[in-house]
């Protein structure tokens, strides 16, 4: 395994535990006594770990060659979702850019009134 030297490896299960812990209000100091962690800032981190990208940020993901890890693929359903409201945001942003442009160059604006045209 790689890490310093005495590292401490810790199942996905402890971390779990930590978090459930941690949601059922005990504080860093009583989880890491209770679960025999090394470290209290271990704990705090594994809390910030889990608030940015869920449970399933402690599972671990084999790397393969020098790419480190791949971008998980969408199914076609998701994807396709996302497409959509991109296109969306994209014509809104447009028209709106469009209608700004107009505004600025007096397109689209009468400036002749009843009175000028007499």
């Amino acid at each position: 395994m790689s890490g310093k030297k005495g590292m401490v490896h810790y199942p996905v299960e402890v971390k779990l535990a930590a978090v459930r812990m941690f949601g059922e209000g005990k504080t860093h100091a009583e989880i890491t006594e209770a679960l025999g962690i090394r470290d209290q800032d271990r704990t705090e981190k594994w809390m910030r770990v889990y608030r940015e990208k869920g449970a399933d940020a402690f599972q671990k993901v084999s790397r393969k060659g020098r790419g480190g890890r791949r971008p998980k693929k969408e199914n076609s359903q998701a994807y396709i979702a996302r497409l959509e409201m991109e296109i969306a945001l994209l014509k809104k942003f447009h028209t709106e850019l469009r209608e700004m442009q107009l505004a600025v160059r007096n397109i689209g604006r009468s400036t002749t009134t009843k009175a000028n045209s007499q």
